[in-house]
């Protein structure tokens, strides 16, 4: 049944829903799904790269304090634990740090001494732990990547310091 109004025809609402209108019902629902799921994928990804770089930062401060405990528990050291320090030393004083979200069972801490100026590398038991003389702390983390959508990855980050030994 069709009205006549004027020099124009209405059509009943019943077939004004047949019409290509019904076809794009929900469309905004799956663009607005498609377009959040990829707007969180990049937003936790820009969290994950920034605890990323906040690891780093733990790393490269823990070589140095790992170096900075090594260099003032050397042969001639005063302290009464951990003197001279060892490697054992350094690595438990190096995740002991209490650095916030690290994990310290993922946290390696490798030392060498070296006689300096010379540079001959030799362990703290020949006499390279003496006043005068370099150590170097090797600090390394890996760290577990959890992006949403992505394949979980590990970075590997490592930081050196050295410094020469001041007692």
């Amino acid at each position: 049944m069709t009205r006549l109004i004027g020099r124009r025809q209405l059509r009943p609402p019943a077939t004004r829903s047949r019409s290509g209108l019904r076809g794009e019902r929900g469309s905004s629902s799956v663009e607005f799904a498609l377009g959040a799921s990829l707007l969180f994928m990049v937003v936790f990804g820009i969290i994950a790269m920034m605890f990323a770089l906040y690891s780093y930062n733990v790393v490269s401060e823990s070589a140095r304090e790992g170096t900075r405990y090594a260099i003032v528990r050397g042969s001639a050291c005063h302290f009464a634990s951990a003197c001279p320090a060892s490697q054992a030393d350094i690595q438990t004083y190096v995740k002991n740090l209490g650095f916030p979200a690290i994990n310290p069972n993922k946290l390696t801490a490798a030392t060498a001494w070296a006689a300096y100026p010379a540079g001959g590398t030799c362990t703290p038991n020949a006499g390279c732990n003496n006043p005068g003389n370099q150590v170097t702390v090797t600090v390394s983390y890996q760290f577990p990547v959890v992006i949403p959508f992505v394949p979980s990855r590990t970075l590997s980050m490592s930081s050196t310091a050295a410094m020469v030994i001041s007692q």
